[in-house]
């Protein structure tokens, strides 16, 4: 497995480093991934390659840094580091089968809400008619297209949050939970063809007590801060990648499941998902960054836990690097009223 960090100290600003075991190895005149990556485009070479050509003789203890006991902190491991707004972050949802059966029991519930009348046979919700779509025509041949995925939106690269750093539920949302999940992080390069530069493990992060109400609400549910990283995995397969998923409160697992993501597990390839993204002439403007979720297979909010302030979410997946940690925290204050004035 080759993977990059993305560094940041208060007197020597920005650095990009190569995981090497317990130690990073920095790498010489490289202050981002992006500009990494944009320079093993113009080499046409591997992003690998590149790092391993600019490696320095300087490294350091990885351990401290993952622990937040250095002066050294790790940062989102790709983004855009001149204008975060270049940078789009976006998801597909409904490529997992347990995911699709969550969405499909919120569905229900809110459905029968206020009404005492059993259930028996549930009608087929959208969301589950959505990932059944996928399971029978989002796996085309190569160089075909299938079936599109649903497709969500989440903010730009303002978002965005490193390992260790809290992931906020704001005054005006209902709730906030993790989503355990692989993104494909994207550069378009300068003839605006997009470059899969790697996979990141990611936190998705939502508001399922928002979309519960009604599933129209998907869409504001999913504006929401997230995680990604620690490490930029350049080379990891992604057939058959498995993990765990878990909640810590007082420092003791509260809630713990184990996920499967990669494509054996999934009702859509990554092709698939990458071409209906990137068909948009708005998504392959040269320069700009994507960071885009795969979908989880699980989460808590699933299991009926709601995640409370202080709470630390944990995601590990097997050949990912060190685990993704962040604790959540509740924005207790009033709602705030915004209002355009007129110019």
């Amino acid at each position: 497995m080759s993977s990059l960090v993305q560094l940041h100290h208060p007197t020597k600003g920005r650095q990009t480093g190569f995981v090497e075991g317990d130690r990073l190895r920095l790498l010489l005149g490289v202050a981002s991934a992006y500009q990494l990556a944009q320079a093993a485009v113009s080499e046409r070479r591997s992003l690998a390659d590149c790092a391993a050509a600019r490696a320095d003789t300087e490294t350091l203890e990885y351990g401290p840094i993952h622990r937040g006991e250095s002066e050294w902190r790790l940062m989102v491991p790709f983004d855009h580091p001149d204008e975060p707004a270049r940078c789009l972050v976006t998801g597909t949802g409904l490529t997992h089968k347990k995911s699709a059966q969550n969405r499909q029991a919120m569905h229900e519930q809110a459905k029968a809400k206020g009404s005492t009348a059993p259930i028996e046979q549930p009608a087929l919700t959208d969301s589950m008619r959505m990932y059944q779509w996928g399971l029978e025509g989002g796996r085309p041949a190569a160089g075909t297209i299938g079936v599109a995925p649903e497709w969500f939106y989440k903010g730009c690269g303002t978002v965005l949050r490193a390992h260790g750093e809290p992931l906020e539920v704001p005054a005006f949302a209902r709730d906030g939970g993790e989503e355990a999940e692989v993104a494909g992080v994207y550069m378009i390069d300068s003839g605006g063809a997009p470059r899969r530069v790697g996979l990141v493990q990611a936190n998705e992060f939502s508001d399922h007590q928002t979309e519960q109400m009604n599933y129209l609400y998907l869409a504001p549910s999913k504006l929401r801060t997230c995680a990604i990283g620690p490490e930029l995995i350049l080379d990891s397969d992604f057939q058959n990648v498995n993990g765990t998923a878990r909640v810590l409160r007082g420092g003791k697992t509260f809630w713990s499941r184990g996920i499967a993501t990669g494509e054996e597990n999934m009702s859509h390839t990554i092709a698939n998902l990458e071409h209906h993204h990137f068909k948009y002439p708005a998504h392959r403007r040269p320069g700009d960054v994507h960071i885009h979720f795969f979908g989880a297979d699980a989460f808590s909010f699933g299991d009926g836990i709601t995640l409370a302030d202080g709470d630390t979410m944990e995601i590990e997946f097997a050949g990912f690097g060190r685990p993704l940690v962040n604790p959540l925290r509740i924005d207790r204050s009033p709602e705030k009223w915004f209002n355009a004035a007129r110019i």
